[in-house]
């Protein structure tokens, strides 16, 4: 079996990081899941490995999600970026985009969705 993909997975909501995990390493056993509750633990997760997947909330203590991305996409320019998030306005949205992401799903409207998501970014070796 092949390395899995190492997917980092940012929402302050520590509820909806043990569900979304959950979810995601049911859906492949060749998915690695890791959480971080802010932006700081993120981009200190970042320094350490190597991540094929990134998803991002937008509502995140201190630096909002969209900040993130954009400090990401400063040294990062090909790890696709997915915003599973509560926000739903299409400026919003646009703004994600705008800072990198390469998809948004609106939650949790689109939970059946994000494994469909990430398997199209991470397809099984």
């Amino acid at each position: 079996m092949s390395d899995p993909y190492c997917i980092l997975l940012v929402d302050d909501d520590k509820d909806s990081c043990e569900m979304m995990s959950f979810m995601l390493t049911l859906s492949s056993d060749n998915y690695e899941v890791t959480s971080a509750n802010n932006a700081r633990e993120a981009l200190a997760q970042m320094e350490n490995k190597h991540f094929d997947l990134y998803i991002f909330d937008s509502l995140l203590p201190e630096v909002p999600g969209i900040e993130l991305c954009a400090e990401v996409r400063r040294t990062d320019k090909r790890t696709p970026i997915l915003f599973y998030s509560g926000m739903s306005d299409n400026d919003y949205i646009g703004k994600a985009k705008a800072a990198g992401a390469n998809d948004y799903l609106v939650k949790p409207d689109n939970l059946d969705k994000l494994t469909e998501k990430v398997r199209k970014y991470l397809p099984n070796p």
